[in-house]
């Protein structure tokens, strides 16, 4: 790795950004990010930056604030006379508020993107976003990493024994993309689960759609945010002769009675990435395995730095 890397990390990506820099051989970039006693964002950069090209790791959500703060660390990059600033957003909150759904409702993923792009980024970097409309609402480049190619390692070590009755299962329809790729690589077969949502985080199971009697299923999708998809489908999926149900997904939000559905439920484990710091409650919950991204992100991110492609990683 050059020298004149930098990458600094907002406070929801620290822990995230410290394995990245760890795989890259570098140290994590000093910056104070904290408050003033009124509750006003407080952001200083505590090392010469000038002339460098520097990498922000910096989830904007699911805390509302995180997005005021990757402004304003940008703001003081720019200010610290940087040469480029790479964006690396792991968990792209706000990302299902792409649309307008319905009246009197902003598209709060548009919103961000502008507010994002004021600040002149050079380039972005994404993963796993849950709409793949997102990039086009900025007018920066963008790249985007996928976590498959580690799921797919862990799914073949953890299914090694199971993958002649393994069947991969979308959630909904707008996970059957994903699923598809993911099932063509290990060559098994898909299912996939109608439900209908009445409000949001609020779910319905519906229909399997595809064959599950007897085998060993598992869920797949961007995200987990209340785990009441999740934890439904597993239900449905048992109810039709599933002989056990896991479920995988790269962000977990994991919010509200996440951690409590997911311990009760019928799942055998649900595996996550660690684009998302977990909550200890998370974290001690025995069903939940961390599979951890930190490797391909470094790989990204040396990639970006040097000028070489990075769908070489995916192909």
């Amino acid at each position: 790795m050059q020298n004149n890397i930098k990458i600094f990390a907002g406070q929801p990506s620290v822990i995230f950004a410290e394995k990245i820099c760890k795989e890259l051989g570098v140290s994590l970039g000093k910056a104070l990010i904290g408050e003033f006693s009124d509750g006003e964002r407080r952001i200083e950069i505590q090392e010469n930056v000038r002339n460098r090209h520097v990498f922000i790791i910096h989830n904007t959500g699911p805390g509302p604030g995180y997005v005021l703060d990757l402004i304003l660390l940008m703001d003081a990059l720019r200010r610290s006379s940087v040469d480029k600033i790479t964006v690396v957003i792991p968990y792209y909150g706000f990302a299902r508020q792409e649309r307008k759904d319905r009246p009197h409702v902003p598209i709060s993923a548009r919103a961000i993107a502008d507010c994002i792009e004021s600040q002149l980024p050079t380039r972005l970097i994404f993963c796993d976003l849950h709409s793949a409309a997102i990039p086009g609402f900025f007018k920066t480049t963008s790249d985007h990493i996928y976590a498959r190619p580690v799921f797919l390692n862990h799914i073949r070590t953890k299914f090694a024994d199971q993958l002649e009755k393994l069947v991969l299962v979308a959630p909904d329809v707008g996970a059957a993309k994903m699923t598809r790729s993911y099932a063509q690589r290990l060559q098994v077969p898909i299912a996939i689960i109608d439900k209908r949502r009445a409000e949001p985080n609020q779910m319905k199971v519906m229909n399997i759609i595809g064959d599950v009697t007897g085998r060993v299923c598992l869920l797949l999708d961007d995200l987990v945010d209340t785990a009441g998809t999740i934890t439904a489908g597993a239900e449905a999926l048992l109810k039709v002769g599933a002989i056990e149900v896991h479920a995988m997904a790269t962000h977990g939000v994991l919010s509200g009675p996440a951690i409590e559905r997911i311990q009760k439920s019928s799942l055998i484990s649900l595996m996550i990435s660690d684009t998302i710091d977990l909550k200890e409650e998370a974290k001690n919950c025995n069903k939940i395995e961390i599979v951890s991204l930190a490797g391909i992100f470094a790989q990204a991110i040396d990639r970006t730095f040097s000028g070489d492609s990075l769908s070489a990683l995916f192909d």
